[in-house]
């Protein structure tokens, strides 16, 4: 299971007249995801909604993204969840619907300890049934997998990297140490990705990913072939990633793939649609990277 590269966290567009899971808009994003050099997909994370899924609705999203991609690139399911009985079924049920392997985040809520930790993924390891990439997001979780942590889970045969959103450089120094064939290490922060790409990380999961695949793309491939393209173009980049911040996950997100014409800006309570303040700086960003012209963008805006 090669990783490297645009990782795009994909998001799941919900249906307006029944707040169903819209398969078509799905397809139809994965498919934009992989033309633009997309590179691997996680299915069902958290920028995919997957907190607000049922069992069924999560294992028929994993089902439908896997037969869709197809083999195409690799795939990849948020399995985390706050204990670890529920983590190994998680990630055994995303195992059955076929995905190549889990990304499973640090426990949510319970603040294990770093002993805590070890143990929970090597249980989630040994008896998932998938490879799995620690995610390491304490700004979410409420907890932190130290790198001493992650140096003795890299260690395990079947933990084969870290996407980790702790953007310090000293963090992902400390992390890039434990780099090798059998283990690699991803950003989880599109702000900070190309420095962490340009310090020798393998590429970076990615938000940005859904709107602008073409361009997170290229950028992963300039970062480890022309340093200062790269710069360049994650110059070009900051006010997309500005706005997907400027509401939690994936609510900007959401708003954007809309403006895109890939599904409803449709999210499940308690997320809120994306408030107007923020429409027109979401209109410049995307009028400024040439997804939109905008005239059609003052029209949706308008609508």
């Amino acid at each position: 299971m090669p990783l490297s590269g645009s990782i795009c966290a994909i998001a799941t567009p919900f249906r307006p007249s029944d707040d169903a899971i819209d398969l078509p808009a799905f397809a139809g994003l994965i498919d934009h995801l992989i033309d633009a050099g997309t590179s691997a997909i996680v299915l069902g994370g958290s920028t995919g909604e997957a907190a607000m899924l049922d069992a069924g609705e999560f294992e028929q999203l994993l089902a439908a993204g896997v037969s869709h991609v197809g083999g195409r690139v690799p795939t990849l399911a948020g399995t985390g969840l706050s204990g670890t009985r529920n983590t190994i079924a998680q990630t055994q049920r995303a195992r059955d619907m076929g995905v190549d392997g889990a990304l499973v985040a640090t426990p949510p809520y319970v603040r294990p300890t770093q002993e805590g930790l070890y143990r929970h993924y090597c249980e989630v390891a040994e008896h998932g049934g998938l490879p799995v990439v620690l995610y390491n997001v304490p700004s979410r979780t409420a907890c932190d997998m130290l790198p001493d942590t992650v140096a003795r889970l890299a260690r395990h045969g079947n933990i084969v990297g870290i996407k980790e959103a702790v953007s310090e450089p000293a963090r992902m120094q400390a992390l890039l140490a434990l780099r090798g064939a059998d283990f690699v290490v991803l950003s989880g922060d599109d702000a900070s990705a190309a420095r962490a790409m340009l310090a020798g990380a393998d590429g970076v999961v990615s938000v940005a990913a859904n709107v602008d695949p073409a361009r997170m793309a290229r950028l992963a491939r300039l970062c480890r072939t022309d340093p200062l393209a790269a710069q360049a173009l994650d110059g070009e980049l900051q006010a997309l990633y500005a706005l997907l911040g400027c509401e939690p996950n994936p609510i900007p997100l959401k708003w954007c793939l809309a403006q895109l014409g890939h599904g409803q800006a449709q999210l499940r309570l308690p997320l809120l649609p994306l408030n107007a303040r923020h429409h027109a700086a979401g209109r410049a960003a995307l009028v400024s990277l040439g997804l939109v012209e905008a005239s059609a963008a003052s029209g949706r805006l308008a609508g």
